[in-house]
């Protein structure tokens, strides 16, 4: 059999590499327009859409808003994911028994808040801001 180090060796070098790829990937998301913050400084007022008597330019902001937070929610979640990635990532490389207790506090912290935010999202009663099916055609 042999070669049991070299295969702990060849294992840790393809942790490590992996961890760095996760790494750069976290920095190079949260630098770029898709990042949380930069999203969530991307909003439109109402009165972009249309003014005056317009409801068809409310009604686009109203869907424009509803998109842009879920965007927003969307870019914040995985932001969140991968740093919990880069958390476990690092928990495999030293072990989690030698994990520091603060990474181990905020991996915690994110899984909560990722787990919230998803059970808030399924529960989210959905609105209808039509009324297409309450015309009058006219009658």
């Amino acid at each position: 059999m042999g070669g049991g180090s070299t295969d702990v060796r060849r294992g840790y070098m393809a942790l490590s590499t992996f961890k760095k790829r996760v790494d750069d990937l976290l920095t190079a998301f949260e630098k770029s327009a898709g990042g949380s913050a930069k999203v969530a400084d991307h909003s439109l007022a109402e009165h972009t859409f249309g003014a005056g008597n317009f409801p068809e330019a409310k009604t686009l902001h109203l869907q424009y808003e509803r998109v842009h937070e879920r965007i927003t929610s969307l870019s914040k979640s995985l932001g969140l994911q991968l740093e919990a990635m880069q958390i476990a990532v690092h928990g495999v490389d030293v072990t989690f028994d030698n994990l520091e207790e603060d990474l181990r506090y905020r991996f915690h912290e994110i899984r909560t808040e990722v787990n919230r935010d998803r059970e808030e999202a399924l529960n989210k009663p959905t609105e209808r801001t039509n009324d297409a099916d309450h015309t009058d055609a006219g009658y």
